[in-house]
């Protein structure tokens, strides 16, 4: 009874002064930067699960975890510190000052306010909790619980009107023990006991004991962003150069096509040749044998390679054979020693920061599943995702892959149905495509190449006849601005050019020899359509 009065007075002292700040969260330190960690006691994991946020024990070791978004420390200088780190924070939260002394069952639809609330016995969250921070950014929210807390199935704390999940914490004085399919937010401290989390449990914080074992099965936690945490930007991008103007080129191997495959950019190889893509179907140009556009991209494109295989890197993810398996990166350069094998999907987190670059290296061959996916979350970009691969490459059928592969001395085969957003690029080895879709989405504007939408807008143009003998017309839907016609022979030399200056031109061709050419027509510097010709004397 003395607790039911007590609460019911500090709630409405609460709404009597609701401009105080009832709570102040506790200085993490470095455990910040993890997502599972005890001081005394091991972490282990079961089943596929996955972590954004460094996993390690000062005494003791981890075990079977998959691909972690984070470093692994096991009794070492860093693990070290967060000991010392987590005490603190530990400390900070035991002698906060309560505001509120709760009732041991938590949510069943209840809403909270932020403070400091006193649970004096074992704890039990149910069904749904939301916590409340009545527009108030930095609203504080603190648990501390005397004994320990378990949560039900399915059970779930909500977050609404500018609570972060950077701004909750839990101490508990016990057992910590999550029932599948909960989901969690905040920072999770207990005191000398062990943290259990099961199938399906995600949790939005932190789980970390000052001793005790953690154990992981089919789990998904993330640390917090906010509340001070760093902007990730991951590295600086490599200067692609002249590689920039293409989607799929080889520096020197066959570059083939089978099916209709539609590609946006430019298609090559530098040594041997291109075939099976048909103009129509391919918004920019096509090098069927090596020409100075294929030199220059070549050279360029060694030159990135160099930059991104020499890059150091923040993470090694340890199982290549479990990539993928709906792993969530953040803005990083990512590492893996091996072959890897790529299953079901990757997540690519910018955090709400539309320059966050992803490197992600592989030193051996790159397989995916079929329907395989890259999925980009909160404002990350194709054109900011970068694949360094030392090894062959197979995009397996209809996976959704995004972003630029370049491959150091290994053969590239994109399968039937694969859609690719952005660019496949070896140094030396064959590129394959089968019935395929790849858009290089940031082509800059002197490769003038225009976008299958900026394209459609310029409306068709005819070039005829083709064959040509000695005249090759040229008709507009509308009037261009700005525009010419640039006519190329087989070895990509500019021959011939003309401005359009209405919207039927001619062109005298009777200086051409017999053989294919391939034409641009560019207006405002954007290229508007391009194709092959032949010249039948």
């Amino acid at each position: 009874m003395k607790i039911t009065l007590r609460m019911i007075s500090s709630v409405a002292m609460l709404y009597m002064l609701p401009a105080l700040s009832f709570a102040q969260a506790p200085t993490l330190g470095t455990a910040a930067d993890f997502v599972l960690f005890t001081t005394n006691g091991s972490v282990s994991n079961s089943g596929i699960s996955n972590f954004t946020g460094n996993i390690g024990t000062n005494n003791g070791s981890s075990t079977a975890f998959g691909n972690v978004n984070g470093n692994m420390n096991d009794q070492d200088l860093v693990s070290a510190q967060c000991a010392a780190d987590l005490l603190i924070a530990y400390n900070q939260l035991d002698a906060a000052i309560p505001t509120f002394f709760s009732s041991v069952l938590l949510g069943n639809g209840d809403t909270l306010i932020e403070g400091v609330y006193f649970i004096a016995g074992a704890a039990t969250l149910n069904l749904t909790l939301t916590l409340d921070a009545l527009g108030d950014p930095n609203a504080v929210f603190i648990f501390q619980i005397d004994a320990p807390l378990s949560t039900t199935a399915n059970s779930k704390v909500r977050l609404i009107n500018g609570a972060k999940a950077c701004n909750v914490f839990w101490k508990v004085e016990g057992l910590v023990s999550m029932a599948s399919g909960t989901s969690m937010c905040g920072t999770i401290i207990a005191n000398n006991a062990a943290i259990n989390m099961n199938t399906g449990d995600t949790l939005e914080g932190r789980a970390l004991t000052t001793a005790g074992a953690i154990t992981v099965d089919g789990s998904f936690a993330y640390t917090p962003i906010g509340c001070g945490s760093p902007v990730l930007t991951g590295p600086p991008a490599p200067t692609l150069g002249g590689a920039a103007c293409y989607a799929l080129f080889s520096g020197n191997g066959s570059v083939t096509n089978a099916g209709i495959s539609t590609i946006t950019g430019d298609v090559g190889t530098n040594v041997g040749l291109t075939t099976g893509y048909n103009s129509l179907d391919v918004t920019g140009m096509i090098h069927p044998i090596p020409d100075g556009s294929t030199g220059a991209c070549a050279s360029d494109l060694l030159v990135a390679y160099n930059y991104l295989n020499t890059l150091p890197y923040d993470i090694e993810l340890l199982y290549p054979a479990q990539f993928g398996s709906n792993l969530s990166l953040t803005p990083h350069t990512y590492y893996m020693n091996g072959a890897t094998t790529f299953t079901d999907t990757l997540f690519l987190d910018a955090q709400g920061n539309t320059n966050g670059v992803f490197v992600i290296r592989i030193d051996g061959a790159l397989t995916t599943s079929t329907y395989a996916k890259v999925i980009l979350l909160n404002a990350a970009q194709e054109n900011n995702v970068y694949w360094l691969v030392n090894g062959a490459i197979e995009i397996n059928g209809y996976s959704e892959f995004k972003g630029s592969i370049i491959c150091g001395n290994g053969a590239i085969d994109l399968k039937s149905g694969t859609v690719l957003e952005g660019r496949a690029l070896t140094t030396d080895g064959a590129v394959s495509t089968s019935a395929v879709s790849t858009t290089a989405s940031d082509i800059p504007g002197n490769c003038a190449t225009l976008s299958v939408n900026d394209a459609m807008q310029a409306g068709n143009v005819s070039v005829y006849p083709n064959p040509f003998n000695t005249q090759i017309h040229v008709q507009t839907e509308s009037q261009l601005k700005n525009a010419g016609v640039y006519i190329y022979n087989y070895l990509g030399e500019l021959i011939l050019e003309k401005n359009i200056s209405n919207q039927l031109i001619t062109i005298d061709a009777s200086g051409l020899t017999t053989g294919i050419y391939f034409y641009k027509i560019i207006a405002a510097g954007k290229l508007i359509q391009c194709g092959k010709i032949v010249s039948e004397k």
